[in-house]
């Protein structure tokens, strides 16, 4: 019998658990009615929801850095650093590679390796391997939420630990997490493994312990245009509702064309809310989250600030509840603390100055938003008539078909026809439309608007541009005109 998207009831997600807690040794340390009574001793200032909350009700951009090492000690020291230093106001716990791919012996042999070289041989944080009691202090090291960020198709076990120790916010989608992060990952089998993840978010919410949940809204990060990355956060966002979930952050990566990308985080958070009440998910807070550019940086440390600065910029006019940041190592492999650090403190100093003012609704912002709402609507109606109304199923079909279709994803499940370029102001377009669900008149403004920026450089629309936008930024430009 097909998946579908039916919430699990008690018995049978209780009836699974004992397969996914026996991938691991650590796995015998959750109890997960010791974990809810922990959860309720945490104070409202280390509650993801609750700082969420807070920041949504009062126009504040939270900042939240991303770092992990091998260490257990080490990554305590990096996130206090982040939090003294910094001024982090939301922390995460970024994953290793190894745990990701459900690799624990090898995150082990990491570890090992880390303590013996005396420096971190893994890109994170191997929660697995240290199980709930290990993890746990990180909770109550620190004085702000903390959030499990990874990169995992099945993060079952990793879910299972890490909210059993008390972490607040759990990244991450059935979509989000397979797509842009494997090759022959079944789509319905992630989806399943992500049911049971929101199903276990939504077991501590009727215990009263709300876990904040966010899909991963850049996806590849590489000149996603917000109709696709929109359709996938809000088929999420469904999904996680329908077993429980109660707090959702949905993600926006930064595009680089301020009036695009305030108008993608606004129309994210309005076409949420309405396909969440349309099914009846009436409980649900939704927040928006923004992330700096996700593409290639300038070596150059000044130039770095200078991107980040702008992403900043952009997350606070667009009001969005949170901005990852970036640092001015990002071209040059793992940061340092320090530059992790001063990643932070660029970003708030922009968002302090920019807290109270806003992005005039002109004729050319209002027609952008006009166009993301007209895109996503087409991708998700046409996505919900290929499941008969079963958005899950929808899911599947629509990617089979290139309903919805993510640029440069490795998954075979993706079809891979969509291709995007900017246009002459450097908004993100499509070049190749593969089998979007869009009408002549979508289609056409697209195209128009690509010959636009063609007639202005002197060449013909091709690939060259999409290849001339991936690495225009880090050479300091926004539209990869030749030189």
């Amino acid at each position: 019998m097909p998946a579908a998207n039916r919430r699990w009831d008690e018995a049978q997600f209780l009836a699974a658990r004992p397969e996914v807690l026996q991938a691991w040794p650590t796995g015998v340390e959750v109890d997960l009615e010791e974990a809810v009574t922990y959860h309720r001793t945490l104070p409202p200032g280390k509650i993801f929801a609750e700082r969420l909350r807070q920041a949504r009700r009062s126009g504040e951009t939270l900042a939240q850095p991303r770092a992990g090492v091998a260490g257990l000690r080490q990554h305590i020291e990096l996130l206090h650093y982040l939090q003294e230093e910094g001024g982090a106001d939301l922390l995460p716990t970024t994953i290793d590679s190894y745990t990701r791919q459900n690799r624990y012996r090898d995150a082990q042999a990491g570890i090992d390796e880390s303590v013996r070289t005396g420096r971190s041989m893994l890109n994170g944080f191997p929660a697995v391997n240290y199980g709930v009691k290990a993890c746990r202090t990180i909770i109550d090291s620190l004085d702000v939420p903390v959030q499990v960020r990874h990169g995992t198709p099945d993060a079952r076990l990793l879910a299972e630990i890490t909210l059993a120790a008390g972490f607040t916010a759990f990244e991450g989608g059935g979509i989000s997490y397979n797509i842009p992060y494997a090759k022959d990952v079944p789509l319905e089998k992630s989806l399943v493994d992500w049911q049971y993840v929101d199903r276990l978010v939504g077991w501590y919410a009727e215990r009263g312990v709300v876990i904040n949940r966010e899909p991963f809204g850049p996806l590849t990060g590489t000149l996603v245009e917000p109709s696709i990355s929109h359709s996938v956060g809000i088929i999420e966002a469904l999904l996680a509702a329908e077993q429980g979930v109660k707090s959702l952050t949905l993600g926006y990566g930064q595009c680089g064309n301020l009036l695009q990308d305030v108008a993608a985080v606004i129309t994210l958070a309005e076409l949420a809310g309405e396909y969440l009440a349309r099914y009846g998910y009436t409980e649900v807070e939704v927040t928006t989250v923004f992330h700096q550019w996700m593409g290639g940086f300038p070596q150059d440390e000044a130039r770095a600030f200078g991107v980040i600065g702008w992403g900043a910029a952009t997350a606070a006019l667009a009001k969005a509840t949170k901005v990852i940041v970036k640092t001015p190592h990002e071209a040059l492999g793992v940061p340092t603390r320090e530059a992790n650090a001063a990643g932070l403190k660029a970003t708030r100093q922009v968002l302090k100055m920019l807290r109270d003012q806003s992005l005039s609704a002109t004729a050319e912002f209002l027609e952008e938003c006009d166009l993301i709402r007209r895109e996503t609507r087409a991708i998700l109606e046409r996505t919900l008539e290929l499941g008969e109304g079963d958005v899950l199923q929808g899911a599947v079909r629509a990617f089979a078909a290139g309903v919805i279709d993510v640029p440069f994803a490795p998954s075979r499940f993706n079809a891979g026809r969509t291709m995007p370029a900017r246009d002459d102001t450097g908004a993100v377009r499509f070049l190749e439309f593969g089998n979007l669900p869009f009408d002549d008149e979508l289609k056409a403004f697209h195209r128009n608007k690509i010959a636009e920026r063609g007639r202005r450089e002197g060449r013909s629309p091709s690939f060259q541009m999409v290849i001339d936008d991936i690495y225009a930024i880090g050479k300091g430009m926004l539209v990869g005109r030749p030189r």
